[in-house]
């Protein structure tokens, strides 16, 4: 049956019921699963501080408790607290959302036919572009 694959395997596709590759040389390479931390996922990741995503914070006082509630809800931030002695404080996702990034923001640069900024009156693409 081995020698009537490899015979036929150039003429057709289908033989025996098994699907031949149209180049029978050619071998799938058996595909070694991606390591966890270099996984790029197409899904975005929700953002902090939501109804979807909360954030998660561990403190030892209910005064504290009540402080960060009255935070969150200043901010419009969903925050889930816990009051547990027996683990270490976590106010890490509360850091996170107080010190949010901003995006950086650029001077436009101009056109290379409108007037130069200097005030010489030639273009700027003769003057100091």
């Amino acid at each position: 049956m081995i020698a009537a694959l490899l015979s036929c395997s150039f003429c057709c596709r289908l033989c025996y019921g098994v699907i031949m590759s149209k180049y029978p040389f050619k071998t799938r390479i058996a595909r070694v699963p991606p390591e966890p931390f270099r996984e790029f996922t197409h899904k975005r990741q929700k953002r902090l501080g939501t109804e979807f995503n909360p954030a998660i914070i561990n403190v030892h006082s209910d005064a504290r408790r009540d402080e960060i509630a009255a935070l969150c809800e200043e901010n419009q931030w969903y925050c889930e607290i816990s009051v547990n002695t027996a683990e270490p404080e976590n106010e890490l996702a509360l850091e996170t959302l107080k010190n949010l990034p901003t995006p950086t923001r650029f001077e436009e640069k101009p056109d290379r036919n409108a007037p130069c900024s200097c005030g010489s009156g030639k273009k700027f693409k003769k003057c100091c572009g």
